[in-house]
């Protein structure tokens, strides 16, 4: 009976090191949908009355929890009865990551600083105008959010789910699960702190002494960190997307290998990584232009039906 513990305890202790191991590659390979998640989420609460902010990033959060309990046994079930479908998906996920990223560089490059500025007009005097039901505009933020997350939950859980394919369902369970937790709590953690940057420079910048300076150092950096936080999600769901894609087309991985091999040194090493943004561009960039395309075609067999 000894012996058949300490062999339990060896393969339980050898799960959870396959777990441990796993969940940081996964982590790793998220990375970039956590930080346009970050960036999208603190941007889908900005305009809510700042003793709100919390409140509406804990229902956000409670409804990413609902998105990653419905996910998990759905890829799961993937894993299970159709695991053929694990790497199409993925693919999927890298070719939404890769259209998501360059539609954000297009809608930056098309729509003027102008046009900025009268939307963020328009939701200010929205907010001031005392005939706006606040509740409602509340709930309108709440399900954006929900819905944003849904998407990026679903690419985070499609990515991870490929990252232990061929591991057992209690290693898939644990890594999935540990992955969901982490992302929902570590996210809605730090949008939390993002929404809230300004209370506390604020706060500080009434205080006295060297904390004025901090208050006011925080409030002027504020800003510049959201913006930071969106060009740092861009380039990564270019690099991620990208690197799913060519990892997914065996021949244009093994070209890419063979090209990094050739160069060696500092050239071979960021090699792989340059050309998986490129392809994340590009791949963008065609789905972006097949899904104008049909959208054009839908609206104009719209109209003339």
């Amino acid at each position: 009976m000894a012996s058949s513990l300490l062999a339990l305890l060896d393969d339980i202790a050898t799960v959870l090191d396959d777990v441990a191991v796993l969940t940081k590659v996964a982590a790793k390979k998220t990375s970039g949908v956590l930080g346009d998640d970050l960036a999208l989420n603190a941007q889908q609460v900005s305009g809510v009355s700042a003793d709100r902010e919390l409140p509406v990033v804990w229902a956000v959060a409670k409804g990413s929890a609902l998105n990653k309990a419905i996910l998990v046994p759905a890829a799961l079930a993937i894993s299970a009865f159709i695991p053929w479908a694990v790497t199409p998906l993925l693919m999927v996920g890298g070719l939404f990551l890769c259209f998501e990223g360059f539609e954000k560089l297009a809608h930056k490059f098309m729509h003027s600083k102008d046009e900025e500025k009268a939307h963020h007009a328009e939701l200010t005097a929205a907010l001031t105008n005392p005939a706006v039901d606040l509740v409602a505009f509340e709930k309108d933020k709440i399900k954006g959010a929900v819905r944003t997350d849904f998407i990026l939950s679903a690419e985070i859980i499609a990515i991870t789910l490929g990252t232990v394919a061929d591991k057992g369902l209690l290693t898939q369970f644990s890594v999935l699960a540990g992955i969901a937790i982490i992302m929902t709590i570590g996210v809605y953690g730090f949008v939390a702190g993002i929404v809230k940057l300004d209370d506390l420079g604020l706060y500080l910048s009434r205080k006295t002494g060297w904390r004025v300076a901090l208050g006011n150092a925080i409030l002027k950096a504020a800003p510049y960190l959201m913006k930071g936080l969106s060009i740092a999600g861009t380039a990564a769901m270019f690099l991620v997307g990208g690197g799913i894609l060519t990892h997914g087309l065996p021949a244009l991985h093994h070209a890419i290998e063979n090209l990094a091999t050739g160069l060696g040194g500092v050239m071979g090493a960021v090699t792989p990584t340059l050309l998986d943004a490129v392809t994340g561009i590009v791949a963008g960039a065609l789905t972006l232009v097949v899904v104008t395309l049909a959208q054009k075609a839908w609206a104009w067999r719209s109209k003339t039906a």
